[in-house]
Order: C-alpha cells, then sequence, then structure tokens
C-alpha cells in the first residue's frame, strides 16, 4: 500500500496541474490539511517537501505554502540559446529592458574571466527579462571590443547574437557554463520580482568563435522558480 504522504502528494499535485490552484495562490495551512486528510502534522509536512523538492510549492517564510506554475521554461544547459530565441520558442509576452550599456576597463575579476588586458574595452551591458509581466531574468554581459566594435540599446533590446552573426558575419561556436545556486545580491533584488525567494539560479557562460577566441562573459540570474535546466546525457562505457 502507499505510503500516506504519497497519497497525499498526489492529490495535491494532481490538483495543482489540473488548475485547482492558481500560480501565486496559499495551499491550506498545515492545521487545516491535517483536517482534511485526517493524518499527522508529520506526514502533512513530509508531503509538502516532496511537492516543493518537485517545484509544485515554494515554502515562503511568512507566507506558507506558495503554488507555483506548472509550466515551467525549459532551459537548455548544453546550448547556446538567447533569450530572444528561447522567448520565441516558449512563445509567452517577452520583453527585454536594457538597464545599462557602457564601454568600461576591466577589473581584475572580469580580465581573468575574460582573459582581456587591464587597459582594454570591454562592453558592459545588463538586461532585465520579463516574461508575461514578471522579472525572471537579470543578465549582466561582458564583451569584448575588439571583437564587438559597436553596441547600440535598439541592439541589446533585440538579440546581440543575431547582430554578431548576421550583422558582423561571425560565427559563436561553443561555451563553457557554470551553474550555481547563490543568495541574491541586492541588484539580483532591485530587479528581479524575487517575492520571498532567497536564491538565484546564476549561469555563468564564457562564450568563444569558432577559431576558439574568448569574446564573451555572461552572468544570467534567474529566479528559482520559473525554469527547469534540462540536458541530455548518454553513459559511455570507459
Amino acid at each position: 500500500m502507499q505510503n500516506k504522504y504519497l497519497q497525499i502528494y498526489k492529490e495535491i499535485a494532481d490538483q495543482i496541474q489540473g488548475g485547482g490552484f492558481e500560480p501565486g495562490s496559499k495551499l491550506p495551512s498545515e492545521h487545516d490539511l491535517v483536517e482534511r486528510f485526517q493524518t499527522s502534522r508529520e506526514t502533512i509536512r513530509k508531503a509538502l517537501s516532496q511537492l516543493a523538492q518537485n517545484g509544485f510549492i515554494q515554502k515562503v517564510q511568512g507566507k506558507g505554502s506558495i503554488v507555483l506554475d506548472a509550466r515551467k521554461f525549459d532551459f537548455p544547459v548544453s546550448g547556446l540559446v538567447s533569450f530572444t530565441e528561447l522567448a520565441d520558442m516558449l512563445g509567452g509576452n517577452a520583453v527585454t529592458e536594457v538597464e545599462k550599456l557602457a564601454l568600461i576597463h576591466p577589473d581584475s575579476s572580469l580580465q581573468g574571466a575574460l582573459q582581456a588586458a587591464p587597459d582594454s574595452f570591454i562592453w558592459e551591458v545588463h538586461r532585465i527579462r520579463e516574461i508575461d509581466g514578471e522579472r525572471i531574468i537579470f543578465d549582466k554581459d561582458f564583451f569584448k571590443k575588439m571583437y564587438v566594435d559597436n553596441l547600440t540599446e535598439e541592439i541589446c533590446r533585440g538579440s546581440i547574437y543575431d547582430y554578431i552573426e548576421n550583422e558582423l558575419g561571425m560565427a559563436i561556436s561553443f561555451a563553457r557554463k557554470e551553474i550555481t545556486v547563490e543568495a541574491p545580491t541586492e541588484e539580483d533584488r532591485n530587479y528581479l520580482d524575487l517575492e520571498g525567494y532567497e536564491t538565484v539560479v546564476v549561469v555563468k557562460n564564457f562564450v568563444y568563435f569558432d577559431d576558439a577566441s574568448l569574446f564573451q562573459y555572461t552572468e544570467s540570474r534567474h529566479r528559482p522558480d520559473k525554469f527547469k535546466f534540462v540536458d541530455f546525457a548518454r553513459r559511455t562505457k570507459a
């Protein structure tokens, strides 16, 4: 016989997926769920933990269990996809706001990330990505000016990759990626609709042309409830 907490988990998960609870609404309190399912508080907490682990709810301090949108956006880990291309695939109402566009000299951290000389020029671009009215991605992009000579706000509101490939005629080839989960910075809290979330998913990209020239470093900072990071893996024998 299936464990009681798994039965409760499945019933609530089915309700969320079937539209019984709207995204952003709260589940009934633990006390109310104990009464509803005629079980212990420990069993309810195990069911809620399973729901949180599988992306159906987010436990927010002081607010209870918040129902998440079961339709998470697939973000390919191994692919190189621009936000414009991702937005086209999602079909949602996507908007890009350019918060910063400046030419800078790299600090020591950026010199290491971009393998750039201290006196070189770097484009610094900050963009907020909004989908269906919610600001859920904060992108911090850095491009070597020696490869990308000119950037405008109009280009940055669209696709910089499209500009590089189709206007500059350069072939973007591959990237090295790092994915971490971090506490939000003050910038994250200012630019993202975090709504009580205490972590952000940070995807760092080191992007190369087909001649292996490193031209871009990116920090893409995501609200944790809206994306699942997907990949395909094949086991190979030693």
